[in-house]
């Protein structure tokens, strides 16, 4: 290199400048929205939640219609009135119905579950009050017509051999069937048997729709940004026009299940892995328990880092992944709720047996040596600090309000929740999620080959085990 080209590199290299190295600011303190609570003159319970910047509002109706109100022999006829609140009303047919919807770009969607009907509207701010109109004549005069409903069963009945075929839905279904008595409707697949489906009609549907649904049992939670937006009269326009007679007090049934520990093997000869599916009922987030219990759950198996994972996955690579979580199934504020509490994953065949007994040893180990304050920590900067991400969107915050409707809890249950995690030490968690996974207390289902597994989990000595076919 020449003298004149080291000098000019020299003169440039001292004639840069570096701007100062950004730094992080300081973090503006969360909580999780509190929503404004109201009536429509209906009845219609209403909660509303501004949320600057969400154009996308979002609406959740939750609907006292749960699944132990179907009639006998009926399963799943709330499933199928959930669907066909989309297909068509007194104004518009189906095909109308959809295409007003398109043209709002709005997305409308309904499900049924053990606490009752949900019907989930999206849609952007400027188009609300015509989209709220939409699901108003959705709710306030379906045409249930007999076409349509007719569809709605068949596609169901389609439906039903792939979930028996899929191995995590069959072990839920045999887990259900193992943990509660044969007459409750918890026991029985959510949205019906080939045998129930079959004998709904749209007479059936109209019959259920008549009996429970109706504005004054119902709650409207709406939350987006409502600048520019009339909302009382967008609201009283639509589904404050919707009428029905108020309803008597509903009693729910006490939820009994049985947790004496015992294997139940699904037989599916052939089967290159097994689905392995580990649960028990407990109490519901009204217990004081709760926020102990979800921190101690996570630390047990609900992200990569968990014990289940270390073990099962990292150390013995019998699994790609294992979980442990708790479900509400139903909550009620005069104690009649339960959640689900489990444990699932999947391992090839041969792993079976070793892969249990090292999960029955991540579970005794647990409650002889509890979770270390590393744990704990870890879990309660993934519980609590992705919350903001969490709830970016409209639609996450208006479903766990209507969760919390659901579930008779107060409006401020999460951002309570959420202080009660930080909160919880090491010891309340231990305790908490020794309690939830007992393993001497566990229903262990198992879908996969019988004559690969049958032996190796009879030695473990962890119950009587059971083999049905599928």
């Amino acid at each position: 290199m020449s003298d004149a080209a080291a000098t000019t590199m020299h003169t440039s290299d001292t004639a840069m400048e570096f701007h100062p190295q950004p730094h992080p600011g300081r973090p503006t303190p969360w909580a999780f929205p509190a929503p404004q609570r109201g009536n429509l003159a209906n009845g219609l319970t209403l909660l509303r939640c501004h949320r600057p910047g969400q154009q996308v509002i979002a609406v959740e109706i939750s609907l006292d219609a749960p699944l132990d109100a179907e009639p006998e022999g009926l399963d799943g006829v709330a499933t199928i009135m959930a669907r066909a609140f989309s297909e068509g009303t007194d104004k518009l047919t189906a095909e109308e119905f959809t295409a007003e919807l398109e043209r709002c770009g709005a997305t409308l969607e309904a499900h049924a579950d053990h606490p009752g009907v949900r019907v989930s509207l999206e849609v952007p701010a400027s188009r609300l009050a015509k989209a709220l109109g939409l699901l108003a004549d959705a709710l306030r005069a379906p045409a249930f017509p007999e076409n349509e409903v007719e569809r709605l069963v068949r596609n169901r009945l389609d439906e039903i051999p792939h979930e028996l075929a899929n191995p995590a839905r069959r072990a839920a279904m045999a887990l259900a069937a193992e943990l509660f008595p044969a007459d409750s409707r918890m026991s029985r697949p959510r949205q019906g048997t080939l045998e129930t489906v079959e004998r709904i009609d749209a007479a059936s549907v109209r019959a259920f729709y008549d009996a429970h649904i109706r504005p004054a049992s119902a709650t409207a939670v709406v939350v987006g940004d409502f600048t520019g937006v009339d909302l009382d009269q967008a609201l009283d326009a639509t589904l404050g026009a919707w009428t029905g007679n108020a309803a008597p007090p509903r009693t729910m049934p006490p939820i009994t299940a049985d947790d004496t520990g015992r294997v139940v093997i699904v037989d599916r000869p052939g089967a290159v892995q097994t689905q392995l599916l580990l649960g028990r009922t407990g109490s519901d987030r009204h217990d004081r328990v709760w926020p102990a219990q979800v921190l101690g759950t996570y630390c047990l198996g609900g992200t990569l880092t968990s014990r289940l994972d270390r073990v099962l996955r990292e150390e013995k690579g019998y699994t790609y992944g294992v979980r442990a979580f708790g479900q509400v199934l139903r909550s009620g504020a005069e104690g009649t709720g339960a959640s689900l509490l489990a444990i699932s994953g999947s391992v090839d065949t041969a792993s079976t047996g070793p892969a249990l007994a090292d999960l029955w040893t991540v579970l005794r180990t647990l409650a002889a040596e509890g979770l270390t304050e590393a744990e704990r920590e870890a879990a309660v900067q993934n519980l609590v600090g992705v919350a903001p991400l969490r709830y970016e969107t409209a639609a996450a915050v208006a479903g766990t309000l209507a969760d919390q409707v659901e579930q008779h809890l107060p409006d401020d249950f999460q951002a309570r929740l959420y202080e009660r995690l930080a909160e919880t030490g090491t010891v309340e968690a231990t305790a908490a999620v020794v309690s939830a996974f007992p393993a001497d207390r566990l229903v262990t289902v198992l879908v996969g080959d019988a004559s690969e597994i049958t032996e190796p989990v009879k030695a473990l000595g962890i119950g009587e085990v059971t083999v049905i076919t599928s």
